[in-house]
């Protein structure tokens, strides 16, 4: 099955077409332009490989978090392409993706930074499913370093920014660096998804935001 992969959610954005696992093709986007470069670069990344927009038999979108504009981007052009094509969607959050490249069972967590000082944390219970990887979401928070350094000690954590591993190393936790998870990525687990029947209507698709509650910070674990 041929899956599009798209992800409008950093500052550049890639898009990525991946058949049965393998990457058949993949495009950056430029920050910035999203809204008129994503769906002329679908269009060409088709045409340059000899392929139609029929010929997609799935489409794996990053949710979030990111910024409120990128997200929305490609959330349209996935709702559009998939009321037109009438192929199912997956939707994949950056911090599951990074999760699911530790490729361990268990408890795991990913940080990405916030900005201003703060972290964007979630946790998993990640489970094996025949040949792939599972994650459950178990909490999803916005902290600061410190807080997140507490509320994911008793976590694997994955992080794919030097600054952020090191801060939650400093705290000592045990920290994996790994590469930001592309569009490609997003598509293999699209992939994955759509084989388990893990998929949502064009009217559910929607961005995640991540955001700071008192209820959540409160029900973060003490030292």
């Amino acid at each position: 099955m041929l899956i599009l992969g798209v992800d409008t959610s950093w500052k550049n954005g890639n898009i990525a077409l991946v058949r049965d696992g393998d990457v058949v093709a993949a495009a950056p986007l430029e920050g910035g332009t999203f809204s008129a470069q994503l769906v002329p670069q679908i269009a060409r990344l088709l045409s340059r490989n000899k392929l139609g927009k029929r010929d997609l038999g799935g489409l794996s979108v990053v949710s979030g978090p990111g910024s409120f504009t990128g997200l929305r981007v490609g959330l349209a052009a996935v709702k559009a392409l998939a009321e037109i094509l009438k192929v199912p969607i997956t939707a994949t959050t950056v911090l599951e993706a990074m999760v699911l490249d530790l490729a361990s069972e268990g408890k795991s967590a990913a940080a990405l930074e916030a900005g201003r000082g703060e972290l964007y944390v979630a946790e998993y219970e990640v489970r094996r499913n025949g040949d792939a990887f599972q994650a459950a979401p178990l909490r999803q928070l916005v902290l600061s370093g410190a807080d997140a350094a507490i509320a994911l000690r008793s976590s694997k954590v994955v992080c794919c920014e030097p600054a952020t591993a090191d801060l939650l190393r400093g705290a000592g936790l045990e920290v994996q660096e790994a590469p930001r998870p592309d569009s490609a990525a997003i598509a293999r687990i699209g992939g994955r998804k759509i084989a388990a029947g893990n998929t949502i209507t064009p009217e559910q698709l929607d961005a995640e935001y991540i955001r700071r509650s008192d209820a959540e910070l409160f029900s973060a674990p003490k030292p």
